[in-house]
């Protein structure tokens, strides 16, 4: 597979900005049409991982790198990172006030389109909205309003799956898409990410094997202590369900 279609995350090391390490050395390949859920304890570094990966500025990579299409991500700012096709769904979305939804995301949209590509107008943009809305039973009139101002949890979790069927990145990491949401709400984040109609590489951070029943994973990483742990195919998240974590410690 080319070069352009897989994110490596290679030999990893983050450290706060105290110094103390988090991430210790791991390494990760991701090619766009698979998914990957990496489970794992508290603590063990799954959501330094995606803060990382997409440059939060409170986490230092000291060693290592991450590439996508060969290109090294390291040094980028978060929307360089954006541009070469990665996407972070964020654990605890923020609430934005005076940011009207809607507009933020057409803005979004259009920001990424190539030099010379043509951009989306109001209307088509509606019409694509409207579409990828309607799969996540996400109201319209929650389109309208402050970005995730007043959204339920589960309606935040939707509003970040909208954004990425929107923004059609080549790879996303999705932190914990299915804490704090009833069993509708993860059906709906399920269809969401199944229903894209292109592939995207997808790391999906989680703690529970409930939202794999929705998004099938390839494979499945335990992250402890900064490494990996384990890595196997579905049975592994069965595995820890049934065992927990001691038996990797």
């Amino acid at each position: 597979m080319a070069k352009d279609e897989t994110l490596e995350i290679i030999d990893l090391h983050v450290s706060l900005a105290d110094g103390k390490e988090i991430l210790r050395g791991l390494s990760l390949s991701v090619k766009r049409g698979e998914v990957h859920a990496v489970m794992g304890p508290n603590g063990g570094g799954k959501s330094t991982l995606a803060a990382a990966l997409m440059g939060h500025p409170a986490y230092r990579i000291t060693s290592g790198s991450v590439r996508v299409g060969g290109a090294d991500l390291t040094t980028l700012s978060p929307d360089q990172r954006a541009r070469l096709g990665l996407f972070l769904g964020f654990q605890y979305p923020v609430e934005v006030a005076g940011v009207n939804f809607a507009s933020f995301l057409r803005q979004a949209v259009n920001g990424l389109k190539a030099e010379g590509e043509k951009k989306l107008s109001p209307i088509a943009f509606r019409n694509q909205l409207e579409e990828a809305a309607k799969g996540l039973g996400f109201s319209e009139e929650l389109a309208a309003r402050a970005l995730n101002v007043g959204f339920s949890g589960g309606e935040k979790k939707k509003a970040e799956i909208l954004q990425l069927a929107m923004l059609r990145p080549k790879f996303a990491v999705l932190d914990e898409p299915d804490s704090g949401l009833d069993v509708d709400a993860l059906r709906h984040i399920g269809a969401g990410v199944n229903g894209l109609d292109y592939p995207i590489g997808l790391v999906l951070i989680t703690h529970y094997q409930r939202i794999l029943g929705h998004i099938k994973p390839d494979f499945v990483h335990v992250v402890m202590k900064g490494r990996l742990a384990a890595s196997g195919g579905p049975e592994l998240a069965a595995q820890i369900e049934q065992s927990g974590y001691e038996g990797f410690r």
